[in-house]
């Protein structure tokens, strides 16, 4: 057989065996996936520990967004929340372990228990509510108590939408907002470069 014959060959081998790539999935199919991956994850975990518990799933902005809720056989037990939501933060990332282990991408999916992040932004979004109009009133910057990353997104988001300039100061666990009068925090958005600055970008992309 001549050259050209087994060349011809190969390629006919090989386009015989070529398998066509599979359609690429949307972000919102990949949200879906998470959300799907975290559930399986979650109601495992709640049958081991004998606890009761329902799940919801739902897409909020850009992430996946998960929540044990009470079910008809019984209240979520609140020791998965914990003091100060400390139970929660752990077993969100618990998840999002379990997540990333299945897909092999970085999960920033958001878990609420009984809704306690909801509760919990009702009232954050009345303490920027509070802290922006001290700051138009007194025309200085004004520091929040320290929060965890999604308790200053939600006051970074608030303060944006109110017109003014916030920024995090400090380290975790004690890092906290500070609200700027809107032409003091332009200057200091300008002055900030260090970490991605979480300031009122942290409202795009939070590191949690």
């Amino acid at each position: 057989m001549s050259e050209n014959s087994t060349t011809e060959v190969e390629n006919a081998s090989t386009a015989t065996t070529e398998v066509p790539e599979a359609p690429k999935r949307t972000r919102r199919q990949l949200l879906e996936r998470e959300g799907e991956v975290a559930a399986d994850f979650l109601e495992t975990l709640l049958d081991i520990a004998d606890l009761d518990g329902d799940i919801d799933l739902d897409i909020d902005g850009d992430r996946a967004a998960v929540a044990i809720v009470d079910s008809d056989e019984g209240r979520v037990p609140r020791r998965l929340v914990g003091q100060d939501g400390k139970v929660l933060e752990a077993l969100q990332e618990l998840t999002r372990l379990a997540v990333q282990s299945d897909t092999g991408d970085r999960s920033r999916l958001m878990l609420d228990v009984a809704g306690h992040r909801a509760a919990r932004r009702a009232e954050l979004v009345e303490i920027a509510r509070v802290a922006v109009a001290e700051v138009k009133e007194r025309g200085e910057a004004v520091d929040l108590d320290p929060m965890s990353a999604f308790e200053r997104k939600v006051v970074h988001d608030e303060v944006l939408a109110a017109g003014l300039v916030s920024d995090s100061s400090g380290s975790e666990p004690r890092r906290f907002v500070v609200v700027h009068p809107a032409a003091e925090g332009a200057a200091s958005d300008s002055e900030s470069t260090s970490e991605g600055e979480e300031s009122t970008s942290e409202a795009a992309t939070d590191p949690q």
